[in-house]
């Protein structure tokens, strides 16, 4: 039976209606709260990448570290963006953030790093990747 606001019904993926004013006002009210601590999460972001150029301008000096620390908070801003607009798919951004947090780590702990802590690490990003991949593309068959 068409609901009268012009959709026929059929095939169309159907929206859960709030079974009362109090769950709707509560689904609303979530919902502010949730933009609320994401745009909270851009302002920490954003105050931690200055802070972060702030001390690559005094030291005027740029290693790869500090590099993969902004790749670190472009992608939380690329997070955030994903959940905010309901676009793309959430999980993936935490496995690339925590990609790149390894490989950082493993760049920071440089030449002093025991060969099988590298290894495990290094297979912990393999296994990431592998991982992001099989979701994406099994996402993308399901669309």
């Amino acid at each position: 039976m068409p609901s009268g606001d012009g959709d026929s019904g059929a095939g169309a993926p159907q929206r859960r209606q709030p079974r009362s004013t109090e769950e709707a006002m509560v689904e609303r009210g979530l919902k502010y709260l949730e933009r609320l601590l994401l745009l909270v999460v851009v302002g920490m972001t954003l105050a931690a990448t200055f802070v972060e150029v702030m001390a690559v301008w005094r030291a005027r000096s740029v290693d790869l570290g500090d590099i993969l620390l902004m790749f670190l908070y472009t992608e939380v801003i690329a997070m955030v963006s994903v959940f905010y607009t309901g676009r793309g798919l959430p999980i993936v951004f935490p496995i690339f953030i925590a990609i790149t947090a390894l490989s950082r780590l493993i760049v920071l702990q440089g030449k002093e790093m025991d060969p099988a802590n590298i290894l495990i690490e290094a297979g912990a990003i393999l296994l990431l990747a592998v991982s992001a991949v099989v979701l994406l593309r099994f996402v993308r068959r399901l669309s």
